[in-house]
This record gives C-alpha cells, sequence and structure tokens, in this order.
C-alpha cells in the first residue's frame, strides 16, 4: 500500500508538472485569440483523472485552475475579470465570484471523465469508445460551465466588453461555445484515447476510487 501510495504521488507530481510546463509555454497550454484564450491545458487533468481517480484528478483541476488565475492575474485579456478579483477593466471589476469560475469547473475537469470512463465501460466494453467520450466530457465540462457561469455572474460586465446588448448575449456565449468549445472537446477526445490507451497498458489498469 505503501508503494502505491508514493507511486500515485510520483504520478501527480509528473502531471502537475506537465499541467505547469503547458501554461508557462506560450501557445501550448492557452492560446491566445485576442479576447480570449482557446484551452488545452486540460487534457493532462482529464487523463490524470481516468489514470488516478477523482480525488487526484480533482487535485489536477485544481492545478488547472490555479494556472488559470495566474495568467489571467499577471498576463490578462480583457475578460479576465471573470477568472480574478485582481484585475479590473474600466468599471468592470472581479470578485469572490470570479473564483468560482476559475476553480469549480477546473476541479470538476478532473472528476467528471473517472465516472464518464467507469460508466461507459458498464454500458459497453471498448475501451477506446470509453476514453473517447470521457475526454469529450471532461472538455466539455470545462467549456459548458465556465462559459454559463460567466452568463449568470458577470452577464452585463461581459456583454458590455463584447460589445453587445445583454439580451443577444447567450448567442456570443453559444458562439464561443461552438468555436472553441467543440474543437477543444474533439481534440481532448482524440488525445485522451491515444495517451490513455499507451498508459492504460504500462499501469494495467485506471483507478477505481
Amino acid at each position: 500500500m505503501r508503494n502505491s501510495k508514493t507511486s500515485d504521488l510520483v504520478k501527480l507530481s509528473f502531471f502537475v508538472a506537465i499541467i505547469v510546463l503547458m501554461a508557462v509555454t506560450p501557445f501550448l497550454g492557452y492560446i491566445p485569440l485576442g479576447f480570449t484564450s482557446a484551452t488545452t491545458i486540460h487534457v493532462p487533468v482529464i487523463i490524470g483523472s481516468i489514470l488516478m481517480g477523482p480525488v487526484y484528478g480533482g487535485v489536477l483541476g485544481f492545478a488547472f485552475g490555479l494556472t488559470s488565475f495566474i495568467k489571467s492575474t499577471f498576463n490578462p485579456t480583457v475578460t479576465s475579470f471573470v477568472f480574478t478579483p485582481f484585475y479590473s477593466l474600466g468599471t468592470y471589476s472581479g470578485n469572490f465570484l470570479s473564483l468560482i469560475i476559475c476553480f469549480v469547473p477546473r476541479i470538476l475537469v478532473g472528476i467528471v471523465p473517472h465516472y464518464v470512463y467507469k460508466g461507459m465501460k458498464k454500458f459497453k466494453d471498448n475501451d477506446g469508445l470509453a476514453l473517447g467520450v470521457a475526454g469529450v466530457a471532461g472538455s466539455l465540462t470545462n467549456t459548458l460551465l465556465v462559459m454559463n457561469m460567466i452568463y449568470l455572474f458577470f452577464g452585463e460586465s461581459y456583454a458590455s466588453v463584447k460589445e453587445t446588448d445583454f439580451s443577444g448575449l447567450y448567442t456570443v456565449i453559444l458562439s464561443v461555445i461552438a468555436i472553441n468549445g467543440v474543437p477543444e472537446a474533439i481534440v481532448a477526445g482524440i488525445l485522451t484515447v491515444a495517451v490513455c490507451k499507451v498508459l492504460l497498458k504500462i499501469t494495467q489498469k485506471p483507478a477505481l476510487l
């Protein structure tokens, strides 16, 4: 048991290092698109969730959220106030709700894929399909929760920054989900299958906690 615990901590450290590396490497973890960023940094969180279980996955999700918080605070875009209470743009400022948006969806990215993978395996014993669906689900967990929380918590401010009326804001939200979120989910699904198939052969099976 002690050896297993040590092995899990080594794996956790490895995945955290990957997340940090992706966060600090330009155009790798966060790909700037002017007013926002496309995200690939959730992929190691999803993979870690499947391999190590929801507890360690949640820790990796927190690390993901922390990199987003640091980036939004020290290297902000015009919408960074939705991710950090320490950035403001004119009359628009972040607050405690910014921390909820920044951390809660990202922690869930480290939890949801594990249970989706287990559920899919029970439904149909096809590893590739289960991994792909888990990867897509993890990515969409981030996109859907973040964008809908922005709408709920910072709708008026976000609409002003986007130079649109609040009545048309959800159309903007849906366009971001379609343009950024869907491609991110497809990439996450493909990479999850490719990487996890190899790693599962080495580690025998995913965590079942």
